[in-house]
């Protein structure tokens, strides 16, 4: 077998910068979770309100689809340089917000350009690597976001203690200028910058849906839908749950959630390396079959080293499903709709679960507490294993422009 081709020093380079970009992917995510407690007592919300501030920012991600559409039209680094610019600004904002309305605000369209920018990513990064270390450049920038989970479970209560909740919206705020900076250096890819120069035509999701692919983004925007009603709420909601049904102090329910993301950071490096050595459907059968382990048991088992475990698993799950999934829905479609297709399947199918569900989750959960609702939602993830092999083929170490098309047997 022929050795994996190594990157050029441009490809370093991009990967460096793309996997730095989806770190603060990772660390706004974990970040509201964090500082959830202390929002619902400044601002008085109660279970059904704190999910509904949750599902107002997560339609962020729904919106986000206006971004990465455009990414098959204007170019990827166009629309990158966009979002990493428009998430400085909003995050900043987030911690000035005076009010709950302001917060939320802030935080949606904050997210708007922070999924924007992950979704972008995650294209380039599809496009611009060998087909052979495809899944590895995709699980590298994916675990990034890990990364910034750990450093946010890690950071978060030190900074809530010794200077606020709004303290966690502006460390990031450097950092992130420093990423705006360094964007000078990014080039158009090579597949957009061909694709541009031979193809004429709708680069839109109109034009995703009058292609033969309609029913390939649909189908994958289902398995995401699934996938989202029990990743989303699993973390978003599990300190609060520590912290007021299992009797948990702050800094225990944080402890667990520490050791939680340090064991799965190491594991969500591995990923990509993983799905590119036993395929895209294997990988992403044992990841999302984790995922509802973990996430089943987070929110059934007793204090103890079982419930870390599971709540690991959970971590590792909810991190690692987005670079199997994120392998698929890039590498399923050709240059001119790629952008649309990511944006249309993930975004609009796709994170509608995302959005709805801490609405649902909330409703029920001020009724019987958060438990039994995520107990149920663990359940979806096993039904997407079943549509993976039902309707998608596999796309190991096959170049972009042979991927089976629909319709191919």
């Amino acid at each position: 077998m022929n050795a994996s081709p190594r990157f050029t020093p441009y490809q370093k380079k991009l990967l460096g910068f793309l996997s730095v970009a989806t770190f603060f992917e990772g660390y706004d995510f974990f970040a509201l979770t964090q500082v959830l407690p202390h929002l619902r007592t400044e601002f008085a919300l109660d279970h059904a309100e704190a999910s509904q501030l949750l599902g107002v920012v997560n339609m962020g991600a729904v919106l986000a689809y206006a971004l990465v559409s455009k990414a098959d039209r204007y170019g990827r680094k166009a629309v990158l340089n966009i979002t990493i610019l428009g998430y400085t600004l909003l995050s900043a904002a987030s911690g000035l917000a005076p009010n709950v309305i302001v917060f939320g605000l802030c935080q949606l369209l904050a997210r708007i350009f922070l999924i924007g920018e992950w979704a972008t990513s995650m294209v380039i990064a599809a496009e611009e690597f060998p087909k052979e270390r495809r899944g590895f450049a995709l699980g590298m920038v994916g675990a990034m976001a890990g990364l910034g989970s750990v450093l946010c479970v890690a950071v978060v209560p030190a900074l809530t203690k010794a200077f606020g909740w709004r303290s966690v919206y502006f460390v990031g705020v450097f950092p992130l200028l420093l990423v705006a900076y360094a964007r000078r250096g990014l080039r158009e890819t090579s597949r957009f910058e061909t694709k541009s120069e031979s193809k004429e035509g709708e680069s839109n999701i109109k034009g995703l849906l009058k292609s033969a692919y309609r029913g390939r983004a649909i189908r994958l925007g289902l398995i995401w839908f699934l996938t989202y009603l029990a990743t989303q709420n699993a973390v978003s909601v599990w300190k609060d749950y520590a912290m007021t049904e299992l009797n948990l102090s702050e800094t225990a329910a944080g402890g667990t959630m520490t050791i939680a993301a340090l064991v799965a950071l190491p594991v969500a490096f591995l990923t990509g390396p993983l799905i590119d050595l036993v395929g895209r459907r294997i990988g992403a059968t044992l990841i999302l079959t984790l995922t509802s382990l973990g996430v089943y048991g987070s929110y059934s088992l007793a204090p103890g080293a079982l419930l870390t475990i599971a709540l690991t698993f959970a971590v590792i799950g909810v991190s690692a499903v987005l670079t199997a999934l994120n392998a698929f829905t890039t590498e399923l479609f050709p240059t001119e709709v790629r952008g649309s297709a990511f944006a249309f399947s993930n975004n609009i199918l796709g994170r509608t679960g995302y959005w709805v569900s801490p609405f649902v989750v909330g409703a029920i959960a001020n009724q019987t507490g958060w438990g039994l609702p995520l107990r149920v939602a663990a359940l979806f993830p096993l039904v997407a294993v079943g549509l993976v092999w039902l309707w998608l083929p596999e796309t190991r170490g096959v170049e972009l422009e042979e991927v089976e098309k629909p319709g191919e047997t």
